[in-house]
């Protein structure tokens, strides 16, 4: 029976007037992730570079979110081929490559979730959830419509390449992650920084320049809105691991003063 597949994070953002707001998914549980899929958030980014999370549990939260009307996005944990491959045949249709610095990683990035001739992505269809085991009539001719990639931009040498890496085609838009972008300006920990917050911005100006969408990380509220005044589609606004890790303290402040110590 042919099937089909949900719109990619591309088409969700071309068709909506607002921007998308959403979290990140790192415990891995299935449990949590329906959890937060059922949030009325509008994406969910299951992370697999600052995770345990492995190819089986990836494919297992997708299966788990597939049945809430939410946008799931996988980070890669790098732009290594064989790594994006596995990401892509297993089901993910939405990519979020990290630390990518230059025009010429963007480029090798597209090369790597794309089929011949125009890039080098292995030809598993038949064996995998991305074609539905080939169940998705059309999935090989028309791969490039069924998944979409973003790059991620945290680096000073990120930013100062934002527009070439923006321009680059096949990258469907960029975002920016202040938290290593401080870092590598010699800030750590320091995300909220003006001088981060002004680099943040400026890599605003030069994605939107090239007509791409710009998203970014942004869990203190006030920067939130910040970065939306300025132009953000795409925000990341918490994490179901902070979510519970404050929450558990909150409650064990409560309790203590309620019921002593």
């Amino acid at each position: 029976m042919p099937l089909r597949l949900a719109p990619t994070f591309r088409a969700r953002l071309a068709e909506s007037a607002h921007p998308r707001i959403g979290m990140w998914v790192t415990s891995g549980s299935p449990v949590v992730a329906e959890i937060c899929a059922g949030s009325g958030l509008d994406w969910l980014l299951v992370d697999t570079e600052h995770s345990p999370v492995g190819l089986e549990t990836v494919q297992t939260l997708l299966q788990t979110i597939a049945a809430y009307p939410i946008t799931p996005m996988v980070r890669a944990p790098s732009g290594d081929p064989v790594a994006l491959k596995q990401l892509l045949d297993l089901g993910a249709q939405n990519l979020l490559v990290p630390m990518v610095d230059s025009a010429e990683e963007a480029e090798a990035v597209v090369r790597a979730v794309r089929y011949p001739p125009r890039g080098v992505r292995g030809v598993g269809s038949a064996l995998s959830r991305s074609a539905r085991w080939n169940r998705v009539e059309g999935y090989l001719a028309d791969a490039d419509e069924f998944t979409s990639l973003f790059v991620q931009i945290e680096s000073t040498a990120g930013v100062a390449e934002a527009a070439k890496i923006a321009a680059v085609d096949g990258v469907d838009g960029v975002f920016v992650g202040p938290s290593d972008l401080a870092a590598s300006m010699g800030l750590l920990g320091q995300q909220t920084h003006p001088d981060v917050t002004a680099a943040v911005l400026g890599t605003f100006d030069a994605v939107r320049a090239q007509g791409k969408p710009v998203g970014v990380n942004a869990f203190d509220p006030a920067q939130a809105q910040r970065y939306l005044d300025a132009g953000a589609r795409f925000v990341l606004v918490g994490a179901d691991v902070t979510l519970l890790a404050n929450g558990s303290d909150d409650l064990a402040r409560r309790a203590r003063r309620t019921l002593g110590d």
